[in-house]
């Protein structure tokens, strides 16, 4: 995932600001490296979409579709830089992700830098229960953690590579909180909120996958530094390399919802398989029912889909979940901005109204605290959501899905029709025409439970909204029709 390039369209006022960047997003036939620009991954076409057939899966997907809302966190040594996470190792990539950064032609010298990071990196302020007792107020339903980004540094501790968060050489390894999955994913479940292990498939640090004396030499990019098919025993260590290490989070860190795979390209552009299908299939035996999300690649093994950094025009009418920065980067970056609970909330509902999650993403401190920007933010969101989460969290789909500010949501024989106001000096009425064009037997206030007067016409009602008096326009309104 990408950091401050995509600052000027996720700082937004208006959640069709994002959607407006949806506009031919998804993924043609074909298309390869075009389906990463600068970090930001497009998605699969929900047309394509392979439902799975095992009982437990789809199961699990209906709880996965109840949740709407997700925590992403993207942390490791970068974070100490304040920069984008792994890409500015990546040679192929310099341009625009080693902005900021004084480096020298080759870049050697700030790759070996970037590599030692994990020497300095000692997030000692790291408190698992805290972060947990935020998310719970936040209304966060499932977490999606960074086990491994594509620079290979592991916060689990791994018996199959030396960097990682427990490692000598990292500061952090004496911590009694050093198994850093460990310890976050036990103090969530504890709040009764689900895990998913995003893993990257690429590791631009083990030696089988960016492997010496090749001829692309120290010029690396997001793939291999090797034709995988013309040195199959290379290419074979890094599998057996990435399957032990899937295996391993899903072997010793407990019950895991979901596994949120990441970098597509390690097997799209090489043309060769890192044999994920086998190693799901196999975790199944002992973690049945959980969720693959193998973005960008289709199939039975990508059980839902997920739009980065946007959010789709319509209804995709499969499960997805559009993962959005909560400020301007994945990664934490210093100084930086954070959206309000208005802008989170009518994000959150826009998605949902069409049939999606959101997993905000938040990227912690190096010192391993929570930005208080990013905290205020949270527990703003879960304010509203402690009194309205009932449009929200365990709903489907209602037509017409969303007309201007008033979106829909559906749960049994109960529609919510949520009126957003974009700012706090938006004017708000007394009377409000709802475009529900089903039969409406009563209509109530969701926070109040009071009745309110409407008249059915041609296309929807017009209810007579009960007296605002205050100083400032709600996040929203929701209307509770008993249809």
């Amino acid at each position: 995932m990408e950091n401050d390039i995509t600052a000027d369209f996720v700082k937004m006022d208006e959640t069709e600001k994002i959607t407006a960047e949806n506009e031919g997003s998804q993924l043609k036939e074909g298309e390869t490296e075009e389906k990463i620009q600068q970090g930001v991954h497009n998605y699969s076409a929900a047309d394509e979409y392979v439902w799975p057939t095992d009982t437990k899966v789809l199961q699990k997907l209906e709880w996965f579709q109840d949740q709407k809302l997700a925590l992403m966190m993207h942390w490791g040594p970068y974070s100490q830089l304040g920069i984008v996470e792994s890409w500015a190792l990546s040679d192929a990539d310099a341009e625009w992700s080693r902005t900021g950064i004084d480096w020298e032609v080759s870049g050697s010298e700030f790759k070996e830098q970037y590599f030692g990071l994990n020497k300095t990196f000692n997030p000692i302020r790291f408190e698992p229960e805290k972060w947990a007792d935020i998310a719970a107020e936040a209304g966060i339903r499932y977490l999606v953690f960074t086990t491994k980004h594509h620079d290979g540094f592991c916060m689990w501790d791994t018996r199959y590579s030396d960097y990682k968060i427990t490692g000598e050489d990292c500061p952090y390894h004496t911590n009694q909180y050093a198994d850093i999955c460990g310890h976050l994913f036990e103090a969530f479940r504890k709040k009764g909120i689900g895990i998913a292990a995003y893993f990257s498939k690429a590791d631009w640090h083990i030696d089988s996958y960016w492997a010496k004396g090749y001829p692309r030499g120290d010029y690396m990019w997001r793939g291999p530094s090797y034709v995988p098919a013309e040195h199959r025993e290379e290419w074979e260590k890094f599998v057996r390399f990435t399957g032990n290490q899937i295996k391993e989070l899903a072997a010793n860190y407990g019950k895991l919802d979901i596994m949120w795979f990441d970098a597509g390209w390690v097997c799209e552009q090489t043309g060769q398989d890192i044999r994920l299908g086998e190693i799901i299939d196999e975790i199944r035996t002992w973690q049945p029912g959980m969720l693959c999300a193998d973005r960008t690649i289709g199939g039975p093994y990508e059980n839902y889909i997920t739009p980065e950094q946007c959010v789709p025009e319509k209804p995709l009418g499969v499960p997805w979940e559009s993962c959005i920065t909560l400020g301007t980067s994945f990664s934490f970056a210093y100084e930086d901005t954070y959206k309000s609970p208005r802008e989170v909330i009518h994000l959150l509902t826009d998605i949902v109204a069409k049939g999606g999650n959101l997993a905000i993403n938040v990227g912690p401190q190096p010192d391993g605290r929570l930005p208080k920007g990013a905290v205020a933010a949270l527990k703003g969101m879960g304010a509203w959501l402690k009194v309205f989460g009932e449009a929200i969290y365990g709903t489907r789909v209602c037509a017409p899905y969303k007309k201007e500010n008033i979106a829909f949501t559906r749960k049994g024989e109960t529609v919510y029709a949520l009126e957003m106001f974009a700012e706090e000096e938006a004017a708000v009425p007394g009377e409000v025409w709802i475009p529900y064009e089903g039969k409406v037997k009563n209509v109530t206030m969701l926070d109040t439970a009071e009745r309110v007067l409407f008249t059915c016409s041609t296309g929807g009602i017009t209810v007579k909204a009960p007296c605002c008096d205050k100083t400032a326009a709600p996040i929203a309104r929701v209307y509770k029709l008993e249809v």
